[in-house]
């Protein structure tokens, strides 16, 4: 025992706080890796109706920008996954669609693209159904989430634990990913949330000892600030603590990008995920994209690095709805015809040439540092916003309003609810 230990009633208080993470498989939600040697990532969930396609994305955006890795959208009608197959192509994280009563709306969100389903047990309990979602999620490479909630517990399985119990929880989950074993299917996340603290931690340790899939922790229906951040935090940081845990998601009645913040917040000061100054953010590269925008991002992402500056950057691939959907930003750059339109907050301040789009964001980074955003918008071309919208109409006359094809996949949407 060293001297610092015995200082401190036997405990070494040089140690790291933390216990070694659990080891589990390994899933990938589009982009995203989660569970293995992945970093913890953070998980929200939009709150706009999904229907209102660009609502959602303006509030995915913003969960992106705050540190939401994945985004959860809910699909409980044929309208809501007509959504999803506009909103997937152009989000800048994978989207999770919630599936609750109807298998219809969880075919019909896989034909609308989503990177990942979540599915509660206690809801959608016909076990052909359940065998029927597997494999097809299955046959197109989408995990699913199997999300146990105390509060929705199959009554069998309430009865015959005598209440929402842990040990009923992981019962749940066990029962549906027997079923999925059926269709071999084994691309899962695992969640069993709860309103108590308490019963969520045991839940959860008890699925760790379980199962070696990913777990995606959190407290339901935690409730308003501050408590249900309290709430929140206790029993996930105990878990992380103690190595449990892959995923989170921070379940607050409050504006989502607070539960982004917090996530974000909690895994940087466990240690969990790096401070980092610079944040960009950038869109997938769609069918209206002019310019190669993962080749732009990267470069931007270097160059800025460079300078260490605490902004929150976006590179996107189109002005016809860059600007809009990343104004949460502080500032962006979004492609023309063959330039580049830098806004800041949402504003086209400046247009550039298509090789000047990464020198012009270093640039503007550097003012915004020294003079504040509200200079720069006041120094900004009032001639920029007319360029832009002209680029707007010329890009929308070359590839239409339809750019990624999102109507097609609306159409089997469509074939597939009303079969």
């Amino acid at each position: 025992m060293g001297p610092r230990a015995r200082q401190n009633g036997g405990v070494d208080v040089t140690a790291s706080p933390l216990a070694p993470r659990r080891p589990t498989r390994q899933i990938s939600v589009g982009s995203v890796k989660v569970g293995g040697d992945a970093p913890v990532s953070v998980q929200s969930m939009t709150t706009t109706k999904t229907a209102d396609v660009e609502g959602t994305l303006a509030q995915i955006y913003a969960l992106a920008a705050n540190g939401a890795d994945i985004v959860r959208c809910t699909c409980n009608e044929q309208a809501a996954a007509e959504g999803l197959a506009q909103i997937v192509p152009r989000s800048p994280v994978p989207i999770v669609a919630d599936i609750h009563f109807h298998v219809e709306m969880a075919l019909a969100a896989l034909e609308a693209g989503v990177h990942g389903l979540r599915l509660n047990p206690g809801n959608l309990r016909k076990p052909e159904e359940i065998k029927l979602v597997a494999a097809e999620a299955k046959d197109r490479g989408v995990p699913i989430r199997i999300g146990v909630n105390a509060g929705s517990l199959h009554p069998d399985i309430y009865k015959r634990f005598g209440g929402a119990t842990p040990e009923a929880l992981v019962e749940s989950a066990r029962i549906e990913l027997a079923y999925f074993d059926e269709v071999g299917f084994s691309d899962v996340k695992i969640s069993v949330k709860a309103s108590s603290v308490a019963t969520m931690i045991a839940a959860y340790r008890l699925a760790s000892a379980t199962f070696d899939h990913p777990l995606h922790l959190g407290v339901t229906e935690a409730g308003p600030l501050p408590g249900g951040l309290i709430k929140g935090t206790a029993g996930i940081a105990t878990l992380l603590a103690e190595g449990i845990g892959d995923t989170l998601r921070y379940s607050l009645t409050a504006d989502p990008v607070e539960e982004a913040r917090a996530g974000r917040q909690l895994l940087e000061s466990l240690g969990l995920r790096e401070r980092k100054g610079l944040d960009l953010i950038a869109c997938p590269s769609c069918g209206r994209a002019e310019v190669d925008v993962i080749k732009v991002a990267n470069e931007a992402q270097e160059a800025l690095n460079a300078l260490d500056v605490p902004l929150q950057v976006a590179v996107m691939g189109c002005v016809v709805n860059g600007p809009g959907e990343a104004r949460h930003a502080d500032l962006g750059i979004a492609a023309g015809k063959h330039r580049g339109h830098l806004f800041i907050q949402g504003q086209i301040v400046r247009v550039v040439r298509e090789d000047e789009m990464v020198e012009a964001l270093v640039d503007e980074a550097k003012k915004i540092i020294a003079e504040g955003i509200e200079a720069r918008l006041a120094a900004r071309d009032l001639s920029a916003e007319a360029e832009a919208e002209a680029d707007r109409a010329e890009l929308l006359g070359d590839r239409g309003a339809d750019a990624n094809h999102a109507q097609e996949r609306i159409e089997k949407i469509r074939r597939q609810v009303t079969n």
